[in-house]
């Protein structure tokens, strides 16, 4: 999928409209932003752009789930006010994102960048509504998507406005479309993909489209429970989906029939409750007592999961291997972490959780790519086309 990118547009003196992915998360009494991760991610693209003398830069986001109405707490004032401090350049903050007011003040704005009012304020944006895509694309000569955690949503300011502008992704969206959509395709072998997080149901996608690529799948988190009820293995009072036993077994068979490795856990740490246990243990194998809980891989399985994943040349990771959160059971993710950040091969981190937890860690700078989309990077592992990608001009 080869898309266009900022570099191959002229942009000098021309009206720039980008679409970034600002959903950051506010403290709920002060309003003040606790994470610019997505802000900061967006720099670079913002950095080229102003380097490259547009007339304006004019970005646009939405932040939570105002449904369609304006919500006071919603507005993008904190936002506009850290992007000046990492620009170190004045952004002019408008009140709304379309209508002949918000023309007049970019028009009339000294400020070379500018932001629009939350997009989310008006339901047609989620609507993809043409007459508020057109609107949008009015403001601007050249659009920029760079707002990958949105690009599997059709929304106005994701594929819409791309059907009324010449269309092209940021760096940040670029970096995906590279690693996450072009390694994954034709992945440098051996691949092994690791699969972790609660459910079952939220990875079947992804399962069946790696099936195909991958030489090696390790399953972890809470979703390898499921499995391992499948193979008539107990679980005491691990997470388990009952309506996804038979899935599973499916999915074993067919991975035998594919000559895919897979990997299960052979021991877990387990707990009589999750929050303040009072009994915190290691089983001896892959099964699990009564009335106990599996919160996190063993030694066993760390040791077993090294093993399966030492050769492998691309390395996908979508889902935490335990409760990481609570450092009492984010032994065998961080374990995992490290090993695959010392191994030094491609390592594709999916992103949401898996993201944080290699965060908390310490090891964002030693992967080779973490995706800054959750349910965006999900979709995309599962082959999906993204409409705010295939909405871009090809090269």
């Amino acid at each position: 999928m080869n898309k266009k990118s900022i570099k191959d547009i002229q942009i000098k003196d021309k009206l720039v409209i980008m679409r970034v992915d600002f959903n950051v998360p506010l403290d709920k009494k002060t309003g003040v932003i606790t994470d610019d991760t997505r802000i900061t991610a967006a720099l670079p693209t913002i950095e080229y752009i102003l380097k490259n003398n547009p007339k304006k830069l004019i970005l646009m986001t939405h932040l939570g789930r105002p449904d369609g109405q304006v919500k006071e707490e919603l507005r993008l004032d904190p936002v506009a006010k850290r992007l000046q401090d990492l620009i170190k350049s004045p952004v002019k903050k408008l009140n709304d994102c379309v209508g002949s007011k918000v023309k007049a003040a970019i028009d009339s704005s000294r400020e070379q960048v500018i932001l629009l009012e939350n997009l989310r304020f008006h339901s047609e944006e989620e609507e993809n509504d043409a007459d508020f895509a057109k609107e949008l694309a009015s403001l601007a000569d050249i659009y920029v998507n760079d707002a990958f955690g949105t690009a599997h949503r059709a929304h106005a300011s994701t594929e819409g406005v791309a059907h009324y502008l010449p269309a092209v992704s940021g760096f940040l969206l670029d970096k995906e479309i590279e690693y996450v959509g072009r390694s994954l395709e034709s992945p440098e072998k051996p691949l092994a993909v690791i699969l972790g997080g609660s459910k079952v149901s939220d990875k079947i996608g992804v399962i069946e489209n790696l099936l195909n690529k991958a030489d090696t799948l390790v399953i972890g988190g809470g979703m390898a429970y499921t499995f391992l009820k499948s193979q008539g293995i107990s679980i005491g009072n691990s997470k388990l989906e009952k309506d996804k036993i038979d899935l599973a077994k499916d999915t074993l068979e067919k991975a035998k029939k594919k000559n895919v490795k897979v990997v299960l856990p052979v021991d877990h740490l387990i707990v009589d409750r999750i929050d303040e246990p009072l009994k915190i243990e290691t089983t001896k194998d892959a099964s699990i007592p009564d009335g106990m809980i599996a919160v996190d891989i063993g030694p066993k399985t760390i040791e077993l999961f090294k093993n399966a994943l030492r050769d492998s040349k691309t390395i996908c990771w979508n889902g935490p291997l335990g409760i990481f959160e609570n450092d009492k059971y984010a032994a065998g993710t961080k374990a995992i972490g490290e090993f695959v950040a010392r191994l030094g091969v491609k390592s594709i981190i999916g992103g949401g959780d898996t993201a944080s937890a290699v965060a908390k860690f310490g090891l964002e700078k030693k992967m080779t790519h973490i995706s800054t989309g959750g349910g965006a990077s999900l979709e995309y592992m599962e082959g999906k086309v993204l409409p705010g990608i295939a909405a871009l001009q090809d090269k």
